[in-house]
């Protein structure tokens, strides 16, 4: 910073102890380390006040970035990069067009909804077979008796 040589920092010790004396040329020292042990704390603190400020200021920038994204830039850039010339977007709108144009001219008009299909029946439910009444002999149901 100063760019001093050992002669020069020499002579300005021997200025120091001829100006000050031998008892205050320690104190003296002391005072100037003292010094600049304080302008490098305040340096640094400087230093990370500003670095602080970078810091924020590219959140800021990111932060606008995906703001930017959250509003439809990104669809832009991909289509940017799919369509460069347009032509693929006229082509589809052309043909857009067309399907429109032919749904007004067709004769026939819309094509009506299919109508719902309808739910199965439910089969019959099989019951238990009913008891024997009085006087009819028990057993699976009616006997039926084969002739030979």
């Amino acid at each position: 910073m100063f760019d001093l040589g050992w002669s020069e920092l020499l002579v300005i010790g021997a200025v120091a102890l001829v100006v000050l004396g031998p008892k205050e040329l320690p104190n003296a020292l002391r005072t100037i380390s003292n010094l600049t042990k304080t302008a490098r704390k305040l340096a640094g603190e400087f230093q990370s006040g500003v670095n602080e400020i970078v810091r924020e200021a590219e959140l800021d920038d990111a932060r606008k970035a995906a703001q930017s994204i959250g509003k439809g830039s990104i669809s832009k850039a991909i289509e940017k990069v799919v369509d460069p010339t347009g032509e693929l977007k006229s082509s589809v709108t052309g043909v857009e067009k067309e399907l429109k144009e032919t749904r007004q001219i067709s004769p026939v008009g819309p094509i009506p909804p299919s109508p719902p299909v309808a739910a199965p029946t439910p089969a019959p439910a099989i019951s238990a077979p009913e008891p024997a009444k009085e006087g009819e002999p028990a057993g699976d149901g009616p006997k039926v008796e084969a002739k030979v």
